[in-house]
């Protein structure tokens, strides 16, 4: 039987890519919400014919409900009802693929509900990842990683004993700016920073990959997603994109994951999971690329992945207030309000400022005040030049 998909975030990349592969595996899609993309998600709709799409902004409410008027499909708005299309009793598996730590409700709901989670959304365990680990336990929900990194470290987990595992090698591309100096970076424009040699990606994550960010956000999502020490985590830079990440044992062995940088292949096993099926992507020549080389992150100039590192060893809610620094300093960098370095300055300046209890368990509540806090903190910052 194939499985019923509720696609959250369905107009960004990963949600369009998700389409993709329901569209080729004819799996039913039951409901489609986007943040404010309504001629996209009317076209996804039209295509797909989900029992319900939600708008997250109410703003855009009534021009959806209009176009849609001709149809079947429920039209919702709010975040409220985006959580509750993560509900759907028809729906087996909810893909999160929204932008940013406004996911983490979705996240929480779709648990609650008992639904397989395909997650992309790296902000959910970022920010909340001692929440959403502890309630998908106690509700048995199998989180299935949608980021090419942690399917890869999944799919090299498959068939071992996981006491076997002595680490991980976290792979990253380097971004558009790799091999350069901080001062270098100085002047990059928004344009620069949006060039990705490898992936085709949202604004958010691509200048995420641009500052070493995403690779940040990764390492703390792995610590969660496979109950990892930072010991057990080496990020070492690989800028073909071919092997998208390792798992090395204690015998020695390393098993490592490759595959064209095609996103439509983590997102196909997330959905097809434990099965595989046919794609239609490109085979992989190792020939074709020739040699397959291997770098030490510069942690110096590119601080936000150092940042991420000292936030998930200091533990509780650190994590939480650099991800928030780190989504207000880019949308101000993406609305030309500041330079491409001050991204990485705003969110080592949230992670020294920043103070809680990191032993103590926090609250739903709490991480929302926390990124309340954190980006207040940023334009404040940014505030003072």
């Amino acid at each position: 039987m194939k499985k019923h998909v509720a696609i959250l975030g369905s107009t960004g990349s990963i949600g369009t890519q998700t389409l993709r592969v329901c569209r080729n595996l004819g799996l039913p899609v039951d409901a489609l919400t986007a943040h404010r993309n309504i001629q996209l998600l009317e076209c996804q709709a039209r295509e797909f014919l989900p029992r319900r799409v939600v708008i997250a902004d109410k703003a855009y409410y009534s021009d959806l409900k209009t176009r849609l008027a001709d149809t079947s499909i429920q039209v919702f708005a709010g975040l409220e009802e985006v959580c509750a299309a993560a509900q759907l009793p028809e729906t087996q598996t909810v893909c999160n693929a929204v932008v940013g730590m406004v996911g983490l409700r979705p996240t929480l709901a779709a648990i609650q509900a008992g639904k397989q989670l395909a997650l992309s959304n790296k902000e959910t365990l970022v920010a909340g990842g001692q929440l959403v680990t502890a309630r998908a336990a106690q509700q048995g929900v199998q989180i299935l990683p949608v980021d090419s990194e942690h399917s890869a470290i999944f799919q090299c987990l498959q068939g071992n004993r996981r006491e076997d595992l002595r680490r991980i090698i976290l792979t990253a591309s380097g971004g558009p700016f790799r091999g350069k100096k901080r001062a270098e970076l100085e002047s990059v424009t928004v344009q620069d920073a949006l060039k990705h040699p490898n992936w085709s990606m949202g604004a958010k994550i691509t200048v995420d990959s641009a500052t070493l960010m995403n690779k940040g956000l990764e390492f703390i999502e792995a610590m969660w997603l496979f109950d990892l020490t930072p010991q057990q985590i080496q990020v070492v830079v690989h800028p073909q994109s071919v092997i998208h990440s390792a798992v090395e044992y204690r015998d020695g062995a390393v098993i490592a994951q490759l595959g064209i940088p095609d996103m439509a292949i983590p997102i196909q096993y997330a959905l097809t999971w434990p099965a595989r099926a046919p794609i239609d992507a490109p085979p992989l020549s190792l020939t074709g690329y020739g040699a397959l080389t291997f770098e030490e992150p510069d942690l110096e100039t590119f601080a936000c992945l150092g940042h991420c590192m000292e936030a998930i060893r200091r533990g509780g809610l650190y994590p939480c207030a650099v991800n928030s620094a780190n989504e207000q300093a880019v949308a101000l960098f993406l609305a030309g309000k500041i330079g491409f370095c001050r991204i990485g300055q705003a969110v080592g300046e949230v992670l020294e400022r920043f103070s809680c209890d990191p032993s103590a368990p926090y609250t739903l509540e709490q991480v929302e005040e926390t990124d309340r806090w954190a980006r207040e903190a940023v334009l404040e910052y940014c505030d003072r030049g």
